[in-house]
């Protein structure tokens, strides 16, 4: 038999783990299995809440964008409103200058009409070309209907019904011309018509 003592079961020192310790450490967790699935279960409804929450914003901004490009269409909508108002009061504005300077025109050729011995003729010829010049610039053409031709309503005003050689109700001759721009009438012609009575 042998002499020697047993020995006392070594005491456990605070830095090493006991058995339940590391089993727990192992599984991950210091909670009983019943407190494990209460935690998952809240986390599971946690997660269910950041989906609602993240499914509202996606809403939100699928709305902001909605309407961000509704306002940017809208913008791009008044933008061409403004410029094609702006175009027409710039039109506009032309349109009453060349109707102001069309009776300076007329004038210049009825000084031309009345005398063709006038020393100031070739004056007056060269400024009325001038004129005509500009006037082309500005799209504007004169309106005088030739004699015999049908009379409409649009670019003619009729003065009087005369005796004439030309067909009746078809103008006789043209009083004073008119004037359209760009296809819109600014002045009628005015003209006579013929009551078809002269042969």
């Amino acid at each position: 038999m042998s002499n020697e003592e047993p020995t006392a079961p070594e005491e456990r020192t605070d830095e090493e783990p006991s058995v339940d310790e590391a089993t727990e450490a192992a599984d991950g967790t210091t909670e009983d299995p019943e407190s494990a699935d209460g935690d998952l279960d809240g986390r599971a409804g946690r997660i269910e809440e950041l989906k609602a929450e993240l499914d509202e914003r996606e809403e939100r901004i699928d709305e902001l964008e909605s309407r961000l490009k509704r306002t940017q269409a809208d913008f791009q909508n008044y933008k061409k409103r403004a410029k094609k108002r702006q175009e027409q009061l710039e039109n506009r504005a032309t349109e009453d200058l060349v109707t102001r300077l069309l009776d300076v025109r007329d004038n210049l050729v009825r000084a031309l009409d009345q005398d063709e011995d006038a020393a100031i003729r070739d004056g007056v010829d060269a400024t009325l070309r001038e004129f005509d010049r500009v006037l082309d610039d500005e799209a504007v053409s004169e309106v005088a209907p030739e004699p015999g031709s049908e009379v409409d309503p649009q670019r003619h005003e009729v003065m009087l019904r005369v005796e004439s050689e030309q067909p009746e109700d078809s103008v006789a001759e043209v009083y004073t011309p008119g004037y359209e721009m760009a296809g819109k009438v600014l002045r009628p012609a005015q003209v006579t018509v013929s009551d078809g009575t002269e042969e």
